[in-house]
């Protein structure tokens, strides 16, 4: 996490430290880094000079208006997986005509919401949804752009519920059925076919199941040119993996350069969908040590943030780095498990971690940018933590603390 450093022994983000965030914006609080945006997103740029292609941020990851313009400016283009983000990605300033439409469950209403907003393609996953779009394409009198989502399984290598390009996973369509699909939509007056989209899951470490997953959709694109079916675009999926503790995930030019190599002499503009390669280690949360409390031998660090506001560990039993923000030098080093407030003995940030802390201290948990403030919630009716965007010494405020009037006003109850 470059753009998070420790000078004067306390924890900065960019050039602001992250005592002064707490003490403005109280805690929990998430924190992000606009250069450090910047830096993952240029890396995928700087690997494809040269090569046609389209970056499409996967807005899933992170969907705070602030992220999605730092991105924006960039020239980014956007995958999204519903009508409420390319609402979001158009409030940013985002060109729909860089969007990619994903997911499996589009209804007719978003597919009529992202036609006439104009996007880039429609990553189709069913015939049922072709049939779909097709109509609600001829309706508008126009041509829906279609690139068929393909399951080539390829065991990803993953934790199981972000594993995509398996037959058991839900995602995407077989070969065989891509086959039959693709000369279904030849004859269909409402799709143009422009390409083919395989995205076999997230956190991926390793090059190879994504070098297996491309020979297996280049076959693909071979048959389909000796069908008369021509493929202008080859979209490879995002899940490109980061470091939360001990990975050696590829950096995205060792990716890209493997890729490359495999379409040398193809005509095709190559689209990625990153989403936690960029915004991962672009975050932090800070939360306050509220009570340390003993049960026999165990030692629990009991903080003013739970797994409503970050899921990932009790959901994927993800290791997260927690991390004092200013050292705590009288205080022994003792184990600890990092939890939250919330009713639940799955509530936790981290077990049996080596802390010098006490009462008050303020921790950050890094890699906090990708699928920690997007998946969170108000369960135990806790307002969601406040988003903050770092740049240089400026600190802007991304997303305000919910209150509970935010909450109940959504609410009436009977009379």
């Amino acid at each position: 996490m470059a753009h998070f450093h420790y000078l004067d022994n306390q924890l900065t983000a960019e050039a602001v430290p992250l005592t002064r965030i707490a003490e403005q914006f109280g805690t929990p609080c998430f924190v992000y880094s606009r250069a450090a945006l910047e830096q993952h997103f240029r890396a995928y740029e700087q690997a494809l000079a040269g090569c046609d292609h389209l970056v499409c941020y996967a807005v899933k990851a992170n969907s705070n208006l602030a992220v999605l313009s730092v991105l924006a400016k960039l020239g980014s283009g956007f995958d999204i997986v519903s009508g409420g983000e390319l609402a979001r990605v158009q409030a940013a300033g985002g060109d729909p005509g860089k969007v990619i439409f994903s997911g499996v469950g589009k209804t007719r209403t978003e597919m009529a919401q992202a036609l006439d907003a104009g996007i880039h393609c429609f990553n189709v996953e069913s015939s049922l949804e072709l049939e779909r779009l097709d109509a609600l394409a001829r309706e508008k009198g126009i041509r829906a752009p279609v690139s068929l989502r393909v399951n080539p399984d390829v065991d990803a290598q993953t934790h199981p519920y972000i594993s995509t390009g398996l037959k058991q996973n839900k995602f995407g369509v077989s070969m065989d059925s891509a086959r039959e699909l693709y000369r279904m939509a030849v004859d269909m007056a409402g799709i143009e076919i422009i390409g083919v989209d395989c995205h076999i899951g997230s956190q991926l470490t390793s090059k190879a199941p994504f070098l297996d997953a491309l020979d297996r959709v280049l076959l693909l694109v071979d048959d389909l040119a000796e069908a008369g079916i021509s493929i202008r675009h080859l979209d490879i999926g995002g899940g490109l993996g980061v470091k939360y503790r001990d990975e050696t995930p590829p950096e995205p030019g060792e990716l890209i350069a493997a890729v490359r190599e495999k379409l040398a002499g193809r005509k095709l503009t190559l689209v990625l969908e990153p989403g936690r390669s960029i915004c991962a280690n672009a975050g932090v949360m800070l939360t306050r040590v509220d009570n340390i409390k003993t049960n026999g031998d165990h030692r629990f660090a009991i903080v003013d943030a739970a797994m409503n506001d970050i899921i990932r560990p009790a959901l994927y039993q993800a290791w997260m780095d927690i991390v004092p923000v200013c050292p705590n030098e009288n205080a022994p080093v003792q184990t600890y498990d990092i939890v939250g407030p919330v009713c639940e003995s799955g509530d936790f940030l981290g077990r049996g971690r080596e802390l010098a802390i006490a009462n008050g201290d303020l921790l950050a948990v890094c890699s906090a940018g990708a699928y920690c403030f997007a998946m969170s919630s108000n369960y135990n009716t806790r307002n969601r933590a406040p988003e903050v965007l770092v740049d240089g010494d400026n600190v802007h405020l991304a997303r305000r603390r919910e209150t509970w009037q935010d909450q109940l006003g959504l609410e009436t109850p009977l009379d």
